[in-house]
């Protein structure tokens, strides 16, 4: 037994070794490589993005996280009402179970009203808006033919228009991606009604832009492509280097929200948000069969990310996930409500000084003995990590899951007894997670 355990000990000590810096984005050389598509053009869009960065940053992250951890509260008693009266009062027939999909899944009507989903998103992406206000654009084609010239009806076409826009699909479809899909600002994905996958191509790119929603798809098995001559806007396009393989990398950008998806098994982030990345909500994901599954910021030197703020709610990350649950650095990170059922080395890390509030979630630990815990503090002694903010508040801990604390302890702001004490703690969150990843919804009917 002892020899079985050393054994065991070995090989996860080499399996943490290897997964070091093991993201593409961590990698200087990768920057290197990268340096010749910033031209002129990119450079501009850069410090355009920059300032609106700056103006979608929250002074005060606690304020935000706050307020909305009351939002869930409230929910929350509206749920144990639901449950004493046995749904016997007004609307109990929803199946939504937490506050932002109650704020449009009830509606039958919802395919008639689709842009309503805008005024749905919690939490450091509020601001969000999306495509709303624009043009409903239908997809009715899956081909991704002409990376110059896209065809009318291609998510391609739609993604690189000018204007802002609402766009939509005629059917189920499987589109596979030449290219990294480069996206415009001002843009809704809205894969409700049908079967979207994004799948054996390259990912969705968020860089250097605002505003962009992407809700009810599937996302799974990108791979690295060459690059070369890619639309990338209405007026513009030109060379980019090697992709990185993420699902969705966003990269500079600022007001994100990403709700409903389900992602596994990409080349190599499901979702990474890096370079100033500021202002994202990712919410109701359901994630499986991956090994690091978020990065929150590349690079220890790039104090650019200080002004990250991210807010990961109502997900679950299931089968198969390895590790970076999220992975941070230098940003402020608010995890709530989710559902950790998985994990083989830990599951919320990060260095470099990053604030992590962890609220209200349910940490089910793996089986080895050694993976127990759940966060983990990279490139740093005790000495130094000791100071990083890392609270847990409410979590729930199951099969021998354990949260080291850190920082200073949330006393004053801007959680008060009121925020805090019929908040969602970890015991809701089976509930508040059941329907995370691509809802079946159909035309007509509640979502």
């Amino acid at each position: 037994m002892a020899l079985k355990n050393e054994i065991l000990l070995l090989y996860f000590v080499c399996l943490a070794l290897t997964c070091i810096d093991a993201n593409i984005l961590e990698n200087d050389k990768y920057w290197t490589n990268h340096e010749q598509e910033f031209d002129g053009y990119w450079k501009q869009r850069a410090e355009i993005a920059k300032n609106d960065n700056l103006k979608a940053y929250f002074p005060d992250p606690y304020e935000v996280s706050g307020n909305f951890t009351s939002a869930i509260s409230e929910y929350v008693i509206v749920l144990i009402i639901n449950v004493i009266f046995k749904g016997r009062i007004r609307g109990a027939a929803c199946m939504a179970t937490n506050p932002i999909d109650r704020c449009w899944r009830c509606d039958p009507n919802w395919a008639n009203n689709r842009q309503k989903l805008a005024d749905c998103v919690q939490g450091f992406g509020r601001n969000t808006i999306g495509g709303k206000g624009g043009k409903f654009y239908v997809v009715n084609d899956s081909s991704d033919g002409d990376l110059l010239s896209p065809k009318p009806g291609t998510i391609r076409h739609a993604v690189t228009r000018t204007e802002p826009l609402w766009i939509i699909f005629s059917r189920s479809m499987v589109i596979k991606l030449q290219q990294e899909l480069i996206m415009a600002s001002n843009k809704t994905i809205d894969g409700r009604g049908f079967d979207v996958q994004i799948a054996n191509g390259a990912g969705i790119t968020v860089q250097f832009i605002k505003n962009v929603i992407i809700h009810g798809i599937k996302v799974y098995n990108t791979v690295v492509k060459t690059g070369g001559m890619i639309r990338d806007s209405e007026t513009h396009y030109g060379f980019r280097t090697q992709s990185d393989g993420d699902g969705i990398s966003i990269f500079g950008a600022s007001n994100i929200w990403i709700d409903h998806v389900s992602m596994r098994n990409c080349s190599d982030g499901l979702i990474d948000a890096i370079m100033g990345s500021t202002a994202i909500t990712i919410s109701n994901g359901h994630y499986t069969d991956h090994n690091e599954v978020m990065l929150f910021g590349a690079s220890d030197s790039y104090t650019g990310d200080k002004i990250m703020q991210i807010t990961l709610a109502f997900n679950h990350y299931g089968k198969r996930c390895v590790q970076r649950m999220p992975r941070a650095r230098h940003g402020f990170v608010h995890v709530v409500n989710n559902d950790y059922t998985h994990w083989e080395m830990y599951a919320i890390g990060g260095s470099k000084n990053p604030t992590i509030i962890s609220e209200g979630n349910r940490f089910i630990a793996p089986e080895n003995r050694f993976a127990k815990e759940i966060t983990k503090r990279e490139y740093a002694e005790e000495s130094i990590w000791k100071n990083w903010q890392w609270r847990s508040i409410n979590d729930e801990y199951l099969n021998g899951a354990f949260f080291v604390q850190s920082g200073a302890e949330l006393k004053n702001r801007p959680f008060s007894r009121e925020d805090m004490i019929t908040a969602k703690p970890g015991t809701y969150v089976g509930r508040l997670t059941r329907f995370a990843g691509v809802l079946p919804c159909k035309i007509g009917q509640p979502c």
